[in-house]
């Protein structure tokens, strides 16, 4: 059973939902740039074969000759896997559409459900000094999701304020609780966090009000609100807080970095 207990490594986060669609990439995103702002130092590892996060930190797709796949499949070295962005102290590990094969590739392996684990917590992590490791799962409970799990620390769930939401993640909540028993122990449920909130919507009002009637003190107070800002910021390689830095978005991300730096530290007490 894995060592989660690396007191000098980075608080390591999963931000997981099966569902697409539901702005889980963009929360990874901008949630790292929201961080690196606070004077964090921020590693976002892009475990998703779509490889949106990769594009969204301007890592374009000719430029990734090595991967999230190579790390987990070829064991290849950190300093050959993590790309700077051009946000300073903003790092990603990027992905491609060699990752999809990865759960076919990894089967016959007996660690393949702790490979992501052992990467992160490898010496060669100490000399970067990351504060935290943020991983966009992919929109699927397969393998790759499974590492990200016994990898980390806590799963952060992006949920949308749709109708159906919370029949979702009830999934993913079973899932989080057998990687519990099988392989990670201390995993534990950083957060909820309610995504494309429209406060001019009865439905998403409902929504919000069954997650927290359901779910409590899981649920980040802070909303995610439904934005053109943050819907154009990809579309510039950009978060949205640096494609535009007073947006509804950008101020929503930077108060969700507020409220995990605080839940970070309230645990570490």
């Amino acid at each position: 059973m894995p060592d989660l207990s690396r007191p000098d490594g980075p608080r390591i986060i999963a931000v997981a939902n099966q569902k697409g669609g539901v702005g889980k990439t963009t929360t990874a995103i901008n949630l790292a740039a929201a961080l690196v702002e606070t004077g964090l130092r921020v590693l976002v590892v892009d475990l998703d074969p779509q490889g949106n996060a990769s594009t969204g930190l301007g890592i374009d797709s000719a430029d990734r000759d090595s991967t999230t796949y190579d790390l987990l499949v070829d064991e290849a070295p950190l300093n050959e896997v993590i790309r700077t962005t051009d946000i300073e102290d903003l790092c990603v590990i990027p992905a491609t559409v060699d990752l999809s094969s990865a759960d076919i590739e990894l089967f016959a392996n007996e660690k393949r459900s702790f490979l992501l684990h052992d990467a992160l917590r490898q010496t060669a992590m100490d000399e970067y000094d990351w504060d935290y490791v943020l991983i966009d799962c992919p929109p699927s409970l397969n393998l790759l999701t499974v590492n990200a799990m016994v990898a980390s620390h806590s799963v952060l769930i992006p949920l949308q304020s749709e109708f159906f939401a919370l029949e979702g993640v009830s999934q993913l909540l079973l899932t989080i609780r057998e990687v519990r028993q099988s392989a990670n122990p201390g995993l534990r449920i950083e957060g909820i966090v309610l995504t494309m909130f429209d406060r001019r919507n009865n439905l998403s009002q409902q929504v919000e009000q069954d997650a927290r009637d359901n779910l409590g003190d899981l649920v980040f107070k802070t909303k995610i609100p439904r934005n053109v800002r943050v819907s154009e910021a990809p579309s510039y390689a950009l978060p949205v807080l640096n494609y535009d830095s007073n947006s509804l978005g950008a101020r929503a991300y930077r108060a969700l970095a507020e409220e995990l730096i605080s839940n970070t530290q309230t645990i570490a007490a």
